[in-house]
């Protein structure tokens, strides 16, 4: 068996290879390279499960990187357990072929309680303050405090919020380097979500975006070393591509407009009552699914949303069978924005209204993706001191909101979650050491990934 390293490098796309990407194009040059088939929904966990298991929502269940949960009344984003996938993933389907195969999982999403040998995934920790901790969850459990010793404390504020950057990827590349070396595991899958970041705030191609792919390139080149030096090879995959935005869109809002919204006043600010509302719908990028409480009332609601200039396809019914997405976590309805635009996830037509967590970087407490999350509100003069203050404050015993991000949503300027226009702008597959790869129309399906996987391992 040949030792093999997976890295998902989010947001690549097969136009990005060539004079500014030296590592991935000698990785390329070493073996084949061809556009992959992207998950729809383009999401980050949608699109891992999907090349894990090999099938579509439908069938594994992860619908976006969050949805509604109709027993309890509440939009759940961001969970970990393994156990949420209802398919076979990668490890487990492997095994088959490969007994005794050992498996690191770190940061790919459902690394929590995987059937794997060693996983590393993000974990706060969330004291009865307040408080939130960098930390991470690992198995075996000691391996914590072994990266953490080794490597410092995992870079959390770093790996999301408007001070993500390289250091998070940096982390993980060396986390992935140290157990490489020591444990030596047949199979490796390292997460590198570093473009995710640029490529969101300021879009596609702008400067700051193509220095974040010089930069990533780089830190695949480390890890193609580490990877020969632990006498492996290596295979490059990404979720999607993503599309330069210039404006967003609130179907919230256009629900509460039509009188299908139901909100409550908290201390003086909107919360959204899920269970209560006629209608309302969970955003996630450039997708967002739409939960509509009577099946009466589904056709209508569709309607209203096809009314909307910047929305390109409203799927229900028959739609959803189609796009592999008629799944009991899936909204009644799909709505999929233009090229240029994405979903927020607001409903307050008045700031001042806006729950409290709205200004904050507060992943699962907003029922929906905030990208503004990645920017400080550009209405402030002085983010990082204020960020600072309220930091300090908070461990002097007080209790305050890191308000730092803003409502402006106009700021964003790179989204994802729609099919690619042309596969070169997709998700990409670089295989070292293979002369070819399984195509089919030009595009390496995802149902194919494990069979690449496999060919790869020998």
């Amino acid at each position: 068996m040949k030792p093999l390293i997976i890295l998902d490098v989010v947001g690549l796309t097969p136009a990005m290879i060539g004079k500014d990407t030296p590592a991935l194009a000698a990785l390329a040059a070493r073996g084949t390279l061809a556009p992959l088939e992207t998950a729809f929904p383009a999401l980050t966990l949608t699109g891992q499960a999907t090349l894990s298991t090999g099938l579509p929502p439908a069938r594994h269940g992860i619908v976006g990187n969050g949805w509604y949960d109709r027993r309890q009344a509440e939009v759940q984003f961001w969970k970990q357990p393994h156990g949420l996938v209802e398919a076979p993933t990668l490890p487990e389907r492997l095994r088959a072929s490969h007994p005794g195969l050992r498996v690191a999982h770190l940061f790919w999403w459902f690394a929590m309680y995987a059937p794997v040998d060693i996983s590393v995934t993000p974990r706060p920790m969330y004291p009865a303050d307040g408080r939130k901790l960098p930390d991470i969850h690992t198995h075996p459990p000691a391996l914590r405090s072994s990266l953490q010793q080794a490597l410092g404390q995992f870079p959390l504020f770093k790996f999301w919020g408007p001070l993500a950057d390289l250091t998070s990827s940096r982390w993980i590349a060396d986390a992935a380097e140290k157990i490489l070396r020591e444990e030596r595991p047949d199979l490796t899958l390292v997460y590198l979500p570093h473009l995710d970041y640029d490529f969101q705030r300021w879009g596609p191609q702008d400067a700051r975006s193509l220095m974040a792919l010089r930069d990533v390139d780089r830190l695949v080149g480390y890890l193609v070393e580490s990877a020969h030096a632990a006498g492996a090879r290596t295979l490059i995959v990404s979720e999607y591509g993503i599309n330069a935005v210039k404006g967003a869109l609130h179907p919230n809002r256009m629900l509460r407009e039509a009188g299908l919204l139901t909100l409550r006043d908290e201390l003086g600010t909107e919360r959204l009552d899920c269970g209560a509302s006629r209608a309302f719908a969970v955003s996630d990028h450039q997708i967002a699914h739409v939960y509509v409480q009577k099946p009466s009332d589904v056709a209508a609601v569709a309607a209203l949303f096809r009314a909307q200039e910047g929305i390109e396809q409203v799927l229900f019914g028959n739609a959803l069978v189609d796009a592999g997405l008629a799944h009991a976590r899936s909204g009644d309805i799909l709505l999929v924005a233009r090229r240029e635009r994405w979903f927020t996830y607001y409903w307050w037509l008045d700031d001042s209204r806006a729950p409290d967590y709205a200004r904050t970087v507060d992943i699962h407490r907003k029922p929906g993706y905030d990208p503004c999350e990645l920017l400080f509100d550009p209405a402030l003069s002085a983010p990082r001191f204020k960020a600072m203050r309220r930091v300090l404050a908070r461990k002097l015993g007080f209790r305050n909101l890191l308000d730092v991000i803003g409502l402006d949503a106009s700021i964003v300027r790179g989204s994802h979650g729609r099919r690619p226009d042309r596969p070169e702008d997709g998700a990409v597959i670089i295989a070292e050491g293979l002369s070819s790869l399984p195509l089919q129309e030009g595009v390496v399906p995802a149902s194919a990934f494990a069979e690449v996987v496999r060919e790869l391992l020998g």
